[in-house]
């Protein structure tokens, strides 16, 4: 596997968590209760120490001198190689569940397999982070069960959410080049099969929350690994790295 395609690989996997952490920091303080309110900031926390983990070992592949800090907070849009999921505004709770189940439910299965990467860096990540992310499939499940089976108001919204949430999912499962080359190298599974794992699984948590699975047939969004985002990055990017670009001397 080359450099260059390593570095990318390691972008997507920081990226996702990076921007997928500052949505859900974006929670702080709103929260629907108190309880949920310190949940979601926590595992904003965790995300965002999953992609400083990456983006300290693609600065060392790069070996350009580039720091975590560089990675999240001095590159513009077009550079990031998150999928479009994660990007996309919070929304109402039910919105916020919706994008986290599949997302964690993703990260479950994917994380899980990255445990026995043959990269020994990219499987220490992961083997530390599973854990976490355990605990992220569960939240969100268990949260789309209790609104679906809740009351008719919150079975409207969830199902609405996930209806409205499905087809960014193709992102997760589109194989770039630094999928593949990842996969040849055994540094990463197979996206078919953790798709087929995942779909299973989002299935059958829907059902038990009395939702109708959305039709694995629709058309799927699958950009995102390519740099392609939806408008909605943009301004997040500016009001997240306003502060090291404005300042980019400043240190603590």
């Amino acid at each position: 596997m080359t450099q260059e395609y390593l570095f990318s690989y390691l972008l997507q996997l920081g990226d996702n968590a990076l921007i997928h952490g500052q949505r859900l920091a974006q929670w702080c303080g709103h929260g629907p209760v108190l309880e949920q309110d310190i949940a979601l900031t926590n595992i904003a926390l965790d995300h965002i120490g999953q992609a400083r983990m990456f983006y300290q070992l693609a600065a060392s592949v790069e070996g350009n001198n580039r720091t975590e800090d560089d990675l999240a907070f001095k590159r513009d849009a077009h550079e990031f190689r998150n999928c479009q999921l994660v990007e996309l505004p919070n929304g109402h709770f039910g919105d916020t569940i919706a994008k986290c189940f599949f997302l964690d439910t993703y990260n479950y299965f994917y994380f899980d397999s990255l445990r026995k990467s043959a990269h020994s860096g990219i499987a220490a990540i992961a083997e530390k982070a599973f854990k976490e992310i355990s605990y992220h499939a569960q939240f969100a499940a268990e949260w789309v069960i209790r609104l679906g089976d809740g009351t008719a108001e919150s079975h409207q919204k969830i199902a609405e959410s996930i209806n409205n949430f499905y087809p960014y999912t193709g992102g997760l499962f589109n194989t770039s080049s630094a999928d593949a080359a990842a996969q040849e190298a055994g540094y990463a599974p197979n996206l078919k099969d953790i798709e087929a794992l995942w779909f299973e699984k989002v299935t059958e948590v829907l059902e038990i929350a009395t939702l109708t699975p959305p039709d694995p047939n629709m058309w799927m969004h699958k950009s995102g690994k390519d740099g392609q985002h939806t408008e909605h990055i943009g301004f997040m990017l500016a009001e997240m790295q306003f502060l090291p670009r404005a300042y980019p001397d400043a240190t603590w």
